[in-house]
């Protein structure tokens, strides 16, 4: 039984869409970023960088425990764990499924991030951020889209990890201010990834828990002030 560490954000979703593709057993063990849990020893034992998800197995490799922070190296080890499953196995296909998974952890989440941040959570609203990433969003979604309308799916004709550490980010368009109809082919990719069952699953877990109406001035302090601390 894997025990993950997570909240239902984007990266939490993943992991969560991860595991229930492959059928492997886990436990979920919330971490409610806005309350602060993300300091305490426990969580900061298995993650220094103090962000979710994070997973600890105790089957890892040669049957000891092994203990696994940020969601790109997750989705790798869950996939190896597996045989290989959802990572294409022809070497092609296999570099363009890790350099769309790279894409989505250095671009797409970080961008997106900077994006919810500036226009839906500051305090204070300003300008030039969200213009600046707003553009971002836009010229991400175009890259997004111009692939898709080359193959199936990210790395190609099979549904991959790339595609799982993607689906995530781009759901809830509305969020970011986004009409996927304006971009068909990631609409196309969305609504497919979207009717999976697995899918479904993942994106269910921990949903009771979603944080609801506007931010508190405690949760802004865990989620982007306290992070100073975290660690010292």
């Amino acid at each position: 039984m894997i025990e993950v560490w997570s909240w239902p954000t984007p990266n939490g979703h993943k992991v969560h869409i991860a595991l229930e593709e492959l059928g492997l057993p886990y436990r979920v063990i919330p971490v409610n970023i806005g309350a602060g849990d993300q300091f305490k020893p426990e969580f900061l034992a298995i993650t220094p960088n103090h962000r979710i998800p994070a997973i600890v197995d105790e089957d890892g490799p040669g049957g000891g425990r092994l203990t696994l922070f940020e969601s790109g190296a997750i989705l790798i080890y869950l996939s190896e764990k597996t045989g290989g499953r959802l990572i294409p196995a022809a070497p092609a296909q296999r570099y363009a499924c890790l350099q769309w998974l790279m894409f989505q952890m250095g671009s797409v989440g970080p961008m997106f991030g900077q994006y919810n941040h500036f226009a839906n959570y500051a305090a204070e609203k300003l300008t030039y951020p969200v213009e600046r990433y707003t553009n971002e969003v836009r010229r991400l979604h175009r890259v997004l889209d111009k692939r898709l309308s080359q193959s199936e799916y990210l790395a190609g004709s099979e549904y991959s990890i790339a595609d799982i550490a993607t689906f995530p980010w781009v759901r809830n368009p509305d969020r970011r201010g986004i009409d996927l109809a304006e971009y068909p082919s990631l609409r196309r990719w969305h609504d497919a990834i979207a009717a999976r069952p697995a899918v479904q699953r993942g994106v269910a877990v921990l949903a009771d828990r979603q944080r609801q109406g506007p931010m508190t001035d405690a949760e802004r302090e865990n989620m982007f002030g306290a992070t100073q601390f975290a660690a010292r």
